[in-house]
């Protein structure tokens, strides 16, 4: 016996008494051992899924439960629970999660009842009262028990698959994340047709190219994915559209977001004062569908970008891509892990094609013996046989002549097979229907030998099929663009008001009872000039010190190179008074700066600040002195270049100078600004992105016309933000007439236009109230012309080529138009325009009589070609 209190062990026999000495073990190195091992079973057995198949071990075992109980109908979650625990050594709950996040991803479980919503958040209902199943997708391409190679369970009761036999790349489809001990798995889900069509590219030794894709829908910028590797992000997007003026209605929510959490950090945007709503509204149902009301005077193009700077509208994603292959981690790119997967597909292929030819070979052999055994009446030989080895012996010896036929040697097996033969099926048995049989797997076993010998091109059929049959159901739902960068100091609302104590030199938010400056935000940069010429940048803050005899004191943006600085300042060593233009486009935050030449005594004797590069004209008065005639004389800073902060600018006089003041107000010495249009982000822009539109000075502006028969003017505001329908963005021309060719859904004709823009800040419609009317074209040249070609009944008629402007005169927008035909029309094409001197002189006197308005157009030669 064993006492454990002393740990000696006693024996009875001889009443002899040995006592053991306890073991005593080492703690040195049993951290490092127990660690690894719990860390290595993380990995392997709970966190990461495996490259073979793309699943983790609890998934694997819920979809073998589940085939386990298949029968066609639905089965209780709260059953699939129970006996998935058969092969899941963990407890019910995480078994739970499992199932419910397999089931929400709509691809290899058929639900029923209340799953939840990966919209909203909302959780699942108790496993006792939803239902699932296997779907048909499931059942196609997952489950082969002849393909599978099996393991004993956690407590050897049972067997469970090593890998499931996966015929598709189930892990990109699905995605996954998981957090293990040391290292973490983030695979984004992506599209399923297309990782089909990519898996047959690499089939065919074509390369390709994937990206995410998630059930949420919104837009992602994958412009440095990086393959799913480390070190790659990708941004996403929420689909937010300007319902009007104000009101913003968010549709699409960012991957891994619901709308509970976007609200929330709108809300504390808004509490930060980083944007203004009156009030936000969630509506989802079905659909996401979020109305957020705007403040009262609040852009509703400045109000998007603020959510995507300040709120969930715009996170950024992670991926790392790590799997587990050959009992180990590996990062490998999601490329990669497609091109594992679709040579995983074509292997498991081959595999069944070759159990499938052996299937048909033993059929085919066995057949053919038991045609033999039955038509040459071998079983007659064995009634004289009075043991089983003799019945044995005697029908192997009968055999003998037919073996060479067959495609194996005869064994004991098969004949016993022989034996087995039952009277009633000898005595019906049908020698035709045996000899078809025959054929039949003859014919069967040449397609397989085919399909073998072309696995590749059987590989890309079964892609295909899968396509074909499933594809319908999963669109793309993520839109692939690239997101412009969204400065935060741009589009934040002005949350705070500046105010300045110009005795102490305080600038602050708290000094409320001093001199109110202007609105601004808690972000914003402040910059000041002074008398003594310094001036420093400074963070918005309660109460800094900037110093006494401010000069000028604003926000400061960087990297503006649109406001300009004009300064007059006198050298303190000189005595000489220096005039300068310059932009302070970069600069170190509380380090002070000189615009003067740093030596004692220098000062400001004159300074402006011009948000457009104006340039003014000063009246400098001369103090009197000796042999000084011209006490009085006018100088103009465009004289001067615009240059770097740091440059001394140019000697203004040399004499002392009493006084400096504005005599007159000047003009941009900028020039216009050139404008883009970035299609992409669908975005006026100044950075040379997109197409370029034109140069723009003061009050122009840009015109806008929409595909869907709507035109409206806009200023050069880069912050406005377009819809995706856009047909035509160009200068504003007040002269220019527009021809307009649209289909009128409610008479159910084509119908021809011209009509001059007029000056509008909403949105007009030129092509009549009815929404299923449509456009077709939009042309400006002076004589354009049309080509319509007739279809359906008329399309034996001729195709009709018009003169627009012979066709119809130029009318208001609000105007219907002249229809075009009463025929069948199958398309209307837009011809270059032939503009002969007699033309060009009627287009002139239309245009005086439309506008008043004389201009002169160049005498072409007698015929020429205008292009757009």
């Amino acid at each position: 016996m064993e006492d454990n209190n002393n740990k000696n062990t006693i024996y009875s026999d001889n009443q002899q008494v040995k006592e053991e000495k306890p073991q005593i073990k080492s703690i040195s190195g049993l951290y490092k051992n127990w660690f690894l091992d719990y860390a290595s079973y993380v990995i392997l057995e709970r966190a990461v899924p495996h490259l073979t198949d793309g699943l983790k071990p609890v998934q694997r075992r819920i979809l073998h439960a589940m085939k386990r109980l298949d029968d066609g109908r639905y089965n209780k979650v709260a059953n699939i629970i129970g006996y998935t625990m058969q092969y899941h050594p963990h407890g019910d709950a995480s078994i739970g999660d499992a199932l419910v996040q397999l089931g929400q991803k709509n691809l290899l479980i058929d639900m029923q009842g209340n799953w939840g919503n990966i919209l909203t958040g909302d959780n699942a209902a108790a496993p006792r009262y939803i239902e699932a199943r296997l779907s048909k997708f499931a059942l196609d391409v997952i489950f082969n028990p002849k393909t599978t190679y099996w393991k004993q369970s956690y407590d050897g009761r049972n067997k469970e698959p090593i890998n499931l036999p996966v015929k598709f790349p189930l892990l990109l489809t699905q995605g996954v994340e998981g957090i293990a001990v040391g290292l973490a798995s983030k695979i984004l889900p992506h599209n399923f047709n297309e990782l089909i069509d990519c898996s047959i590219l690499h089939l065919q030794g074509k390369s390709f190219e994937i990206f995410p894709d998630f059930l949420t829908g919104g837009m992602t910028d994958v412009s440095k994915y990086n393959d799913g590797l480390r070190g790659g992000k990708i941004r996403v997007r929420a689909r937010l559209t300007k319902t009007d003026k104000k009101t913003i209605a968010i549709t699409e929510v960012p991957f891994g977001k619901t709308t509970g959490s976007l609200i929330d950090s709108i809300i504390s945007a808004n509490d930060k004062g980083k944007i203004k709503i009156k009030r936000i509204d969630d509506n989802t149902a079905e659909n996401v569908e979020i109305i957020v009301e705007l403040a009262t005077g609040i852009s509703p193009d400045q109000t998007i970008d603020a959510l995507y700077a300040f709120t969930d509208c715009e996170i950024s994603i992670s991926p790392n891509a790590c799997i587990i292959s050959n009992e180990r981690p590996e990062f490998i790119g999601v490329s990669q892990i497609l091109r594992n997967s679709a040579d995983n597909t074509m292997v498991l292929l081959r595999r069944e094609l070759e159990i499938r030819r052996d299937e048909l070979n033993e059929d085919w052999h066995f057949s053919s013996l038991e045609k033999i055994f039955i038509e040459n009446r071998i079983y007659l030989s064995i009634e004289d046989c009075e043991t089983y080895e003799s019945i044995i012996e005697t029908i192997n010896k009968e055999l003998l002549p037919y073996k060479p036929d067959l495609r194996r040697e005869v064994t004991r097996e098969d004949i016993i097979r022989l034996t087995e033969i039952r009277i009633k099926r000898i005595s019906k048995y049908d020698a035709f229907k045996a000899e078809k049989h025959l054929l039949n797997i003859e014919e069967e076993l040449k397609k397989v030998e085919f399909h073998l010998a072309n696995i590749v091109e059987y590989s890309i059929n079964y892609f295909k099929n899968i396509k074909e049959k499933y594809g319908k159901t999963f669109p793309r739902c993520t839109e692939i663009r690239s997101f412009d960068v969204i400065e935060a100091t741009r589009v934040v609302v002005n949350n705070e008001k500046m105010y300045i104590n110009r005795t102490d030199g305080f600038i602050g938010t708290s000094l409320k009872k001093d001199e109110f400056l202007f609105d601004c935000s808690d972000i914003d940069d402040i910059i000041v000039f002074r008398r003594n010429g310094t001036y420093m940048v400074t963070k918005v803050s309660s109460k800094s010190f900037v110093g006494q005899h401010i000069l000028h004191i604003a926000v400061w943006l960087k990297n503006d190179d649109r406001t300009i600085y004009n300064s007059v300042y006198l050298d303190g060593k000189s005595g000489y008074a220096y005039a300068k233009r310059f932009a302070v486009k970069a600069i170190t935050r509380d380090k002070e700066y000189n615009l003067t030449q740093g030596k004692p005594n220098s000062r400001s004797l004159y300074f402006s600040a011009n948000t457009n590069g104006e340039a003014e004209t000063l009246k400098v008065t001369l103090k009197p002195r000796q042999r000084l005639r011209k006490l009085f004389f006018e100088f103009s800073f465009s004289s001067l270049s615009i240059k770097g902060r740091s440059a001394n600018g140019n000697i203004m006089t040399r004499n002392a100078i009493h006084r400096v003041v504005l005599k007159e107000k000047g003009e941009s010495t900028l020039g216009g600004r050139k404008i883009w249009f970035d299609h992409t982000v669908l975005k006026f822009n100044d950075e040379e992105r997109g197409t370029y539109i034109d140069e723009f000075h003061s009050g122009e502006r840009i015109i806008v016309i929409t595909k869907k028969g709507e035109y409206c003017l806009y200023p050069i505001d880069l912050s406005i933000r377009f819809e995706e329908d856009i047909a035509r963005v160009e200068k504003f021309d007040a002269h220019k007439i527009y021809s307009v060719v649209f289909y009128d859904a409610g008479q159910k004709y084509y119908y021809l236009k011209r009509f001059i823009a007029e000056e509008t800040e909403k949105p007009l419609g030129i092509i009549g109230a009815n929404k299923d009317s449509t456009m077709n074209l939009v042309l400006d040249e002076k004589m354009p012309r049309i080509k319509v070609v007739f279809g359906g009944r008329d399309k034996n008629r001729p195709a009709e080529i018009i003169d627009v402007s012979e066709f119809i005169a130029v009318k208001g927008y609000k105007a219907r138009g002249k229809r075009l035909t009463t025929y069948n029309v199958n398309a209307i094409n837009r011809l270059d325009p032939i503009v002969t001197e007699s033309e060009i002189a009627k287009f002139e006197d239309e245009k005086k009589k439309q506008q008043g308005v004389l201009f002169e157009v160049s005498r072409p030669e007698s015929e020429k070609t205008l292009f757009d």
